[in-house]
């Protein structure tokens, strides 16, 4: 029988988190494929949309990627949004606000949220997400046990502050810790 083997990634904006475009619109999508020689089964564990960076696990272990997905693991994100944010709308963010969720009404679970984490922990690229004549930006940090679709985006935008990057820095134990587009080979999660 064949071990598994598992990975980090740095996933870097406008990527996919998949290895096989299933776009019949547009061909020219990035996909995870093109960053490393993945052995085949690899599968991403979880998802970072397209305009998503941070860290991305990887695995050909089907159980271990069901148990990292579980509400029993961690997900933290470092989320800069627009405006700046307030006390309130953390308050919020951290007692559960509305999302749409296939198209009916969800309450988030409850979640730790912060204003200003410190980004130098993490090697986060310097990205401009947009013209500073737009107005003011600020970052919070959002963990999470769930991971509904677009999840953090909605609850951003649902107390005043949309999303402009999000970028995931840990998953349970495992942080950020390589560069941009980087892939490392581990023996466990």
């Amino acid at each position: 029988m064949q071990e598994h083997q598992h990975f980090i990634l740095h996933k870097p904006h406008g990527y996919l988190s998949q290895f096989i475009s299933n776009q019949n619109k547009r061909r020219n999508k990035k996909l995870l494929g093109t960053l490393y020689n993945f052995p085949e089964g690899t599968m991403a564990i979880g998802r970072l949309d397209e305009n998503s960076e941070g860290l991305l696990l990887l695995t050909t272990d089907g159980k271990l990627s069901e148990y990292i997905r579980s509400n029993k693991i961690e997900k933290e994100y470092l989320v800069q949004v627009d405006g700046l944010i307030n006390d309130s709308a953390i308050d919020l963010l951290k007692n559960g606000v509305q999302i749409n969720v296939n198209g009916s009404s969800y309450t988030t679970k409850q979640c730790n949220a912060y204003k200003n984490p410190t980004l130098g922990s993490y090697p986060i690229a310097n990205r401009k997400v947009r013209d500073e004549r737009h107005g003011p930006t600020s970052w919070l940090s959002i963990t999470l046990t769930e991971g509904k679709f677009r999840q953090v985006r909605k609850m951003t935008a649902a107390v005043g502050f949309p999303t402009l990057r999000l970028v995931r820095v840990r998953v349970g134990e495992i942080l950020l810790n390589i560069k941009e587009g980087e892939v490392s080979k581990v023996s466990e999660f």
